[in-house]
């Protein structure tokens, strides 16, 4: 039990750790010529990547065998969460001022805020269910609600596609983890399927 506790610590404070160093460039005015903007990039591309983390606990934990992982999965999780919601805040608060008539006109205009938002929806849903008094008052249901996070990392990974203006190399790096560790439970469900039917026929 120690063993977890510090890990968590250790988990949180370096989970902490690119919210802390976007404050200090604010503060000391080190964001460029459009610190609005670098503050939504910035906390959206930290969403991508606890994402990433998160839905890569159950292959290492499958494939390396690092089982503690999974004790710091929901943390993880809840990290891509909280980024998602400051970069939808920054984005509300320094971009739009707060105008949410603006928000709604956005949301219709512009492809990838109708794909990003969607994704920050699924992560607050997630976030709501993900504690065990949760898991329990849900039961059989909880499993297929959580899997939407494939969905939210789908959005997100559109959400950015959507964005690009001249070079794809990082929206395809991007996919290419994404098409892993969707590709990687795919193969596992149907993996599943076939043993279930061998098993079922006589």
């Amino acid at each position: 039990m120690v063993a977890v506790l510090w890990r968590r610590l250790g988990i949180a404070a370096a989970s902490l750790l690119p919210f802390a160093w976007i404050t200090y460039r604010a503060i000391t005015q080190q964001l460029g010529a459009d610190p609005a903007k670098t503050i939504v990039l910035f906390t959206g591309e930290w969403t991508l990547y606890f994402l990433f983390m998160t839905l890569s606990v159950t292959p290492l934990v499958r494939l390396a065998k690092w089982r503690w992982l999974m004790t710091h999965r929901r943390m993880l999780g809840l990290f891509a969460l909280f980024y998602a919601l400051c970069h939808l805040a920054a984005y509300l608060v320094f971009i739009l001022g707060l105008d949410f008539s603006r928000f709604a006109a956005e949301l219709v205009k512009r492809p990838y805020i109708t794909a990003g938002f969607p994704a920050v929806l699924i992560l607050i849903a997630l976030g709501v269910t993900s504690t065990k008094a949760m898991m329990r008052r849900l039961g059989k249901r909880w499993q297929p609600l959580h899997r939407l996070a494939y969905l939210a990392l789908s959005l997100g990974w559109v959400h950015v596609f959507w964005q690009i203006r001249s070079s794809y190399f990082e929206a395809a790096v991007y996919g290419a983890i994404t098409g892993v560790l969707l590709g990687l439970r795919g193969y596992w469900s149907w993996k599943r399927a076939q043993n279930a039917r061998s098993v079922s026929t006589p």
